[in-house]
């Protein structure tokens, strides 16, 4: 039997809030598990001694925490000594033989500027973003090396076989580190392709993402590099790591900052080579080239140049950025006839330096003479000459 009831007679029952669950409302409780009385702002302030400390010691304890924790924020102020344009931040590339250093290199440069890299010799500096450049140097595999490259490097990537494990010389390099301030530690696993198991590259990664966090400190950034693909690392592996170098901050040291150094660049011997003809074993005068960093280096001071010794300057000279930032023009990104790079000795560019020539490289289709005729005498406009690679003795 069937009934119709209207809607004015259909009966609705209350809403019945939650009394358990994780929808239910949570209140205060003490110590004992009985629910505590919600004290209002308006209580704490009509009766303060209510509400006071019960202990004059434990007050004065979280007294001395709050202030602690405030100081812990602070942090000296470091003068800045440089002016103008500020030098690019050197990344130093280190880690043991056939580990992917100079790979590693190639695909960021390709990253940056867009430009393939033969080879690797000497920094490598590119324009990272219209107010940062990059100088990127590969420490080489010897203890002389590891000591002057942790001498200026102001960011390390330590690249790691995770096939094989931590090597020697890794630990040899963050000893060196850590006597010369410790700047900032970035690790890059490499030769993961050869883990056929996941389980057990997985738990590879995390022992020795804990062993390297025992080195550096706790949460210490560790990148991946899975596998190669078409003889590089992988586009977006590349660009993750690019991506932290871009916005890192790089913490000044107090030893750099009060004393000049140099990373050159190139060399030029420019010795009279009439002197040289003369005796072979005379002294030689040479010319360095690189970025000013720290403070002001006056003429006159003696320098040490690392494995030679010490000498006095003959004379200091400025000369005109060869890898300056872009322009000061309000733009929303880096466009692609700005992404400058600088690498003297790697022949990436219009010029490759050497010890003793300079090389200019042009073109096939950038080279075009005009045809002359023998009879005429007489220009046709017709023909193409090319030439590449002509070599220049140093002034």
């Amino acid at each position: 039997m069937a009934v119709n009831a209207s809607a004015e007679d259909q009966s609705h029952k209350a809403h019945r809030s939650r009394k358990s669950g994780p929808n239910a409302k949570k209140k205060p409780t003490n110590d004992k598990g009985k629910k505590k009385e919600e004290v209002s702002e308006n209580d704490r302030k009509r009766n303060p001694k209510a509400f006071a400390f019960n202990s004059s010691v434990k007050a004065k304890r979280l007294q001395s925490r709050a202030v602690e924790k405030e100081q812990r924020r602070l942090h000296v102020p470091i003068i800045d000594r440089c002016y103008g344009e500020p030098a690019p931040y050197i990344i130093v590339v280190q880690g043991p033989p056939q580990v992917g250093k100079s790979l590693l290199i190639k695909s960021l440069v390709k990253h940056y500027t867009k430009h393939n890299l033969p080879d690797v010799r000497g920094p490598i500096t590119i324009v990272s973003g219209k107010q940062r450049r990059l100088q990127f140097v590969e420490c080489p595999n010897d203890i002389n090396g590891m000591i002057d490259a942790a001498k200026f490097a102001d960011l390390t990537l330590l690249l790691i076989d995770g096939n094989y494990g931590f090597e020697m010389e890794t630990f040899e390099f963050l000893n060196i580190l850590h006597h010369h301030g410790l700047p900032k530690v970035m690790g890059v696993l490499t030769h993961l392709d050869k883990f056929k198991d996941a389980k057990k590259l997985r738990k590879t990664k995390q022992r020795l993402k804990h062993r390297f966090w025992t080195e550096i400190r706790t949460g210490a950034k560790l990148f991946y590099l899975s596998g190669l693909i078409h003889g590089k690392y992988s586009k977006r592996e590349v660009h993750n790591l690019a991506r932290f170098i871009s916005v890192m901050k790089f913490q000044p040291l107090s030893w750099r900052t009060n004393h000049p150094y140099v990373l050159v660049d190139r060399f030029e011997d420019v010795t009279p080579p009439e002197r040289m003809h003369a005796n072979n074993k005379c002294d030689r005068n040479i010319t360095l080239y690189g970025y000013l960093r720290g403070c002001n280096l006056k003429y006159g001071t003696k320098v040490h140049i690392a494995g030679v010794g010490d000498f006095e300057l003959a004379s200091v000279t400025s000369l005109a950025d060869p890898c300056p930032l872009p322009s000061a023009a309000k733009k929303k990104g880096l466009r692609d006839k700005e992404k400058l790079f600088y690498a003297p000795m790697s022949g990436l560019g219009d010029l490759l330096y050497d010890k003793d020539a300079v090389y200019i490289n042009i073109n096939d289709h950038f080279v075009q003479y005009s045809k002359v005729d023998d009879d005429k005498e007489v220009p046709t406009g017709k023909g193409n000459f090319s030439s590449t690679n002509f070599p220049r003795s140093s002034p």
